[in-house]
């Protein structure tokens, strides 16, 4: 197989994160040894309530799987019935509100793990913009709970902030769901939200794994959809030690932007290279977060589209965070990077781009 440069930063397509020694360990520790399943569960969930400051957390095999089973939850609550016929129709409170500027495809439509969780999406507002008014209109006597998706890949513009959307739930009594899948601020989240989902294996660099955490209530209520719907998503003792010495490792280490700007620096060579301007961009989610962008303008030999594609066909193969190469420039996060990647990045994209 080609060697594969992940200058995107954590995709699902190229699995992921990597992850250390120290969670090899945790993973090898679970593999080696026999535990009585729905205890671990238990223990586990305690310890990650912990790191996120929550009351109450469950791990599951993704984050996907933690958005099914939240919603699973709060439609069923304590009916045992229900968990075993979470389908049947004859529960009509399944609507689970979500901003349209929110319902994202992130390799999979998040409206999909809304039913599959047996809810019915509700979209609320317009793609372009939404009000607090707009979702308080949106409430009937079959809505479950509201989901927010903090990502990069929702709308930004025109849209309620998750402080805004806290409030407005906790007034009504509507239990708040957010999909903080990828964000690193995982302890951030527990006074704001009933039930907060994370990736185990996207900032926290663990094993494939998903988390849910929040109120003790609403986690037992998902807990018992892992003999219904959450049979086909559990999570083997392996990931279970890896995450928890993913998140021990996580917590303890410190952001250092130096080192992401050193490494961005180096794409500073490629201004040599006529039609190409390089310059360094915030996160636009407020995280400490530094990328190149990488703009490739008219006079340039190729557009940036054809750039990362062929970038992409080389060997090595080179992934960039290409979502805006339609409109002429891709971005390269440092984060993801082994040591000499962004030397051979510079090196591919000066052979293609400069002849």
């Amino acid at each position: 197989m080609r060697k594969v440069i992940n200058a995107s930063g954590r995709m699902s397509i190229l699995g992921v994160s990597t992850i250390s020694d120290y969670v090899l360990d945790g993973m090898a520790k679970g593999g080696k040894h026999y535990f009585e399943m729905e205890a671990l569960v238990q223990e586990s969930g305690k310890q990650v309530a912990k790191y996120v400051h929550t009351e109450h957390a469950l791990i599951t095999n993704s984050a996907s799987a933690a958005i099914s089973l939240a919603v699973a939850g709060v439609i069923s609550k304590d009916n045992r019935y229900l968990v075993e016929h979470l389908y049947e129709e004859s529960m009509p409170q399944r609507e689970i509100l979500i901003m349209k500027g929110h319902q994202v495809d992130y390799g999979a439509p998040v409206d999909v793990m809304i039913h599959l969780g047996g809810g019915s999406p509700k979209g609320v507002g317009f793609a372009n913009g939404c009000s607090i008014d707009q979702i308080d209109q949106a409430v009937s006597e079959n809505t479950a709970a509201i989901l927010f998706v903090q990502s990069h890949h929702c709308v930004q513009k025109n849209m309620p902030s998750l402080q805004e959307v806290s409030e407005w739930a906790r007034q009504k009594k509507i239990p708040l769901i957010v999909d903080a899948a990828a964000e690193e601020d995982i302890a951030g989240y527990g006074e704001l939200a009933d039930m907060i989902i994370f990736s185990g294996s996207k900032a926290i660099k663990g094993p494939t794994s998903g988390i849910l955490a929040g109120k003790t209530e609403l986690i037992t209520y998902a807990t018992y959809h892992m003999k219904g719907i959450g049979r086909a998503m559990k999570v083997g003792k392996e990931a279970i030690f890896g995450l928890l010495h993913a998140l021990e490792q996580f917590v303890n280490e410190e952001t250092d932007i130096s080192l992401q700007l050193a490494e961005l620096d180096k794409l500073k060579k490629l201004e040599e290279v006529n039609g190409v301007k390089i310059t360094i961009q915030a996160d636009e989610a407020g995280r400490e977060i530094y990328r190149g962008r990488v703009h490739i303008e008219a006079e340039a030999p190729m557009d940036a589209s054809t750039l990362v594609n062929q970038l992409k066909d080389g060997n090595p193969a080179i992934y960039t965070r290409d979502y805006h190469a339609n409109e002429g420039h891709f971005d390269i996060d440092p984060r993801p990077l082994l040591p000499g990647d962004m030397d051979i990045i510079v090196q591919e994209i000066s052979s293609l781009i400069g002849g």
